[in-house]
């Protein structure tokens, strides 16, 4: 019998192996052995992930933590220790399960896709590399270990979305994603400097356990002002939470996350469900009890997520480019999931509805998520393109497909009883409990939204008549490895809600807070019919516009007869624009222009001028040594004459 500690080595070594052996071996001498290693290594990995998370949950020590094993890192000055280790509770457990399934089935889904790429091997290397890092990240005991594993993931997404890298715009869009979100974690990195640097710990256990009233008496000098400690924790978890706002995407640095649809769809896929972008939420539910007890950080993320989940949500309403479409759905969906760990605040108290809501949706949300990319995915290797203007027609083409991609949607649309439903349901539930009316208000007109452009996507792209050539001649067909793991993903998709729900409910808290708690609210039963009755509402008009008889499909698609509200909304309020523009002309044109100057002329002017001051000293000294006595014995005269007259010194 495989002991734990060994299960947990195993998670974390198949992926690293099959990077390594792709990578450095099989990658470049044969593509198909690197995909059939990928694919049966991640298998190994979550087969491992899934016995570790069933002798945890049947097990007495479950909710409580457990550390596999912890070995120091690097030390610090005093106590201060950097360790490396696997934290084991229900939020890790569900994330390691996560994570493998989805790369596993990824794997799978990327032999059919990257069949034709020349590059096969590198790309199912560099899959394993982002796979290992995430579950690097989501097992870290402490702040440090986790910043090194982000870094990993941040690295290896960088190299899968410019992964065609002949393609400007991927490389434009890699670029992107890494300078916005280095951007982020380089506010992530001060706050854990000052955090721990106050509280004299990386580790979760310590910083997670703290009250404020230690550190109010006392002070930090912080270079430009001196504050309390306390209030130098609250600055901390604001900048900690920086660097999951830019890693989940979260509004105003959420631009990166539709561009990175220029890489391969599986990378869209893994990267959207339950890896890089998931991240930021993470981050914010692992740390929660310590962002509970700094002032109002809660509410700053519950704004910042409910805003991003609106301000995503009527961008995809009028996108055509399907991978687009999903991307801001996750926008929108990530949204959900950070305003749920905020609206947990009630004035000075905390209720614990909306963590689990939110954990529940990371789980939910990343079986129907990953199988919506990967039948994107599906639709484009069959018409070659991302367009909606050219689909239509494919349910009869590629039944299971359409099979599937309806029961995601439903999932996403929070239809009973699909998997969203129990978790979006709660997430709502939980922003009325914290008697957040305007976000509980937001959160239902997004629930419509959400249903409207997700039903607008499976219109056009499956029903009507065929807009593609190649559909109408029939050369559409179901690819096996690509509509495998499509089937799979849609069994969670349905069940997954109704199968967790018993199981979040009962394991999954945030912990032991040292903020007053409220354990009864009144639970509102009304909830989920306003709920399901806004959804359906949405879905029928999107029915009535795409799909009805009475249906005009080339004037719904046609985008040049819209008002200028519309075309505002689908040039995604033009933030790309001023993002070009602020790096062109104020980053490049300005900012690189004026250091290149003070480089070429002050730093190198310097350095030149250095340069010749010392070519001149090297000619006077071979000129002095040139061999002719007179001008030794009168430099000697002059030389005792100096010494004699400035030195003040006796002959």
């Amino acid at each position: 019998m495989i002991n734990d500690i060994t299960l947990g080595y195993l998670i974390l070594v198949l992926p690293f192996l099959t990077f390594a052996i792709n990578g450095l071996f099989l990658g470049n001498k044969n593509a198909k052995a690197a995909a059939g290693l990928a694919v049966t290594f991640n298998g190994l990995a979550f087969i491992s992930a899934a016995l570790l998370a069933f002798h945890y949950f049947t097990s007495v020590v479950a909710p409580q933590k457990v550390v596999l094993f912890d070995h120091s890192f690097i030390p610090f000055a005093g106590e201060l220790v950097a360790r490396i280790g696997m934290l084991i509770d229900p939020l890790s457990v569900m994330m390691l399960v996560v994570v493998t399934f989805i790369s596993f089935m990824v794997n799978i889904y990327s032999i059919g896709y990257m069949r034709e790429d020349r590059a096969m091997g590198r790309f199912f290397a560099l899959l394993s590399l982002f796979s290992f890092s995430m579950l690097g990240l989501v097992v870290a005991t402490n702040l440090f270990q986790m910043f090194i594993f982000w870094e990993l993931v941040g690295v290896s997404s960088y190299l899968l979305i410019g992964f065609w890298y002949h393609k400007p715009s991927a490389v434009s869009a890699s670029k992107q994603a890494f300078i916005l979100t280095r951007f982020a974690d380089s506010f992530f990195l001060l706050g854990i400097v000052l955090v721990s640097y106050v509280v004299g710990s990386f580790d979760f256990t310590t910083i997670n356990s703290l009250t404020m009233f230690p550190f109010r008496n006392e002070t930090i000098d912080m270079g430009i002002c001196v504050m309390s400690k306390s209030s130098a924790l609250v600055l901390g978890s604001i900048l900690i939470f920086t660097g999951g706002w830019g890693k989940s995407a979260m509004f105003p640095m959420h631009i990166w996350l539709p561009n990175a649809m220029e890489g391969p769809t599986p990378v869209s896929s893994i990267i959207h469900s339950a890896t890089m972008v998931v991240a930021g939420v993470y981050l914010v539910a692992r740390l929660f009890p310590f962002f509970a007890v700094c002032g109002d950080s809660l509410t700053l993320i519950m704004w910042v997520g409910a805003f991003t989940m609106v301000f995503a949500a009527v961008i995809a309403c009028t996108q055509k480019d399907i991978k687009r479409i999903l991307a801001y759905s996750t926008l929108s969906q990530l949204g959900y999931m950070m305003f749920a760990l905020g609206a947990c605040k009630i004035g000075q108290a905390i209720i614990t509805t909306g963590w689990t809501a939110s954990t529940f949706h990371i789980f939910t949300h990343a079986f129907f998520k990953c199988s919506l990319f990967l039948i994107a995915g599906s639709l484009i290797h069959q018409v070659h393109t991302n367009d909606l203007d050219a689909m239509g027609g494919l349910r009869k083409k590629m039944p299971l497909t359409y099979a599937c991609a309806l029961i995601s949607i439903l999932a996403i649309s929070g239809i009973p009883p699909f998997s969203g439903f129990f978790s979006k349901d709660e997430i709502i539930l939980a922003a009325f409990q914290g008697q957040h009316y305007a976000v509980f208000a937001l959160a239902l007109l997004t629930s419509g939204l959400t249903t409207f452009y997700m039903f607008r996507l499976f219109f056009l792209a499956f029903h009507g008549e065929p807009r593609h050539e190649g559909v109408k001649a029939g050369h559409v067909h179901e690819d096996f490895f690509m509509t495998l793991p499509v089937v799979i993903l849609a069994i969670p998709a349905l069940l997954s809600g109704i199968l967790g729900k018993g199981l979040f409910e009962h394991f999954f808290t945030p912990g032991k807070l040292h903020v007053p708690t409220m354990l009864k609210v009144a639970h509102a039963e009304w909830i989920p019919f306003v709920a399901i009755g806004v959804a359906v509402l949405a879905l029928l008009i999107a029915w009535f516009l795409y799909a009805s008889p009475k249906a005009k499909i080339q004037r719904a698609l046609d985008d040049t007869n819209r008002c200028g509200i519309y075309k505002i909304i689908y040039h995604k309020f033009y933030f790309d624009e001023m993002y070009y523009t602020v790096v062109r002309q104020f980053i490049f044109g300005g900012v690189a222009r004026v250091s290149r100057a003070f480089n070429d002329y002050v730093i190198e002017g310097l350095l030149a001028f250095s340069i010749w001051f010392i070519h001149k000293l090297g000619d006077l000294v071979r000129t002095a040594q040139a061999g002719y006595l007179p001008f030794y014995l009168g430099t000697l005269i002059v030389g005792v004459l100096i010494w004699r007259f400035f030195g003040q010194l006796p002959l």
